[in-house]
């Protein structure tokens, strides 16, 4: 019996898309931003595929548009394109706006890991050398107290009511502290996909959505 060459890695998926849509999937150079809703697109032009699924789709669009580069190119280009490399709809100033902020947050993350991987035994215990115990303890730093946590800010935001999820309606999901407008793209039981401004694609529950 034969059996089909299915695709796993969800690099091989990308690679699937590069193959497929040159003129939207780009590796490094020429990446823009995607059209908004491309995810059914994708669906509907792969509908039988044996090699891959909607879900590896959604997956791989996920890391696609979470890329540096891609979220560099929401910042600075005009136009999104579509699976042909068609020019689209014009990328909006929030679109813009959410990019630069997840572009922040993610260079932020990647400084913050690489300054907790450096080694500070050594620095550690030259502050010990320097300092006696009772200098320590009775010390400014060590008698001051915990910073406190910035106070979480409150809006007026109304959840969105059960018979309103549904596919193709937009919302606002809650990413962290952070109110993000997206499209509901499927709704599978309890599990909800939605697809966000810059493109991405997540997976989450009726209960993080609310009226846009």
């Amino acid at each position: 019996m034969e059996t089909t060459n299915k695709l796993k890695d969800i690099n091989e998926v990308l690679e699937f898309l590069y193959q497929e849509f040159p003129q939207c999937f780009k590796q490094k150079e020429g990446i823009q931003p995607l059209k908004v809703g491309i995810f059914k697109d994708i669906a509907e032009r792969i509908e039988g595929s044996e090699k891959v699924s909607k879900t590896q789709v959604r997956q791989a669009l996920r890391k696609y548009t979470s890329n540096w580069r891609y979220l560099e190119a929401v910042t600075k280009s005009e136009f999104r394109i579509d699976l042909d490399g068609n020019q689209g709809e014009k990328v909006e100033q929030e679109h813009i706006d959410h990019a630069q902020k997840a572009l922040e947050e993610s260079r932020a993350k990647m400084a913050k890991r690489k300054k907790q991987q450096r080694p500070r035994q050594d620095s550690d215990a030259k502050s010990f050398k320097k300092k006696p115990a009772h200098a320590a303890k009775n010390s400014p730093a060590a008698a001051k107290p915990a910073k406190a946590a910035a106070p979480k800010r409150s809006g007026k935001v109304e959840p969105l009511p059960a018979g309103e999820v549904k596919v193709n309606n937009k919302v606002k999901v809650k990413l962290g502290q952070a109110l993000v407008n997206a499209v509901i793209t499927e709704v599978n039981k309890d599990d909800v996909h939605v697809e966000l401004v810059t493109g991405m694609q997540v997976k989450t529950k009726a209960d993080s959505l609310y009226i846009i």
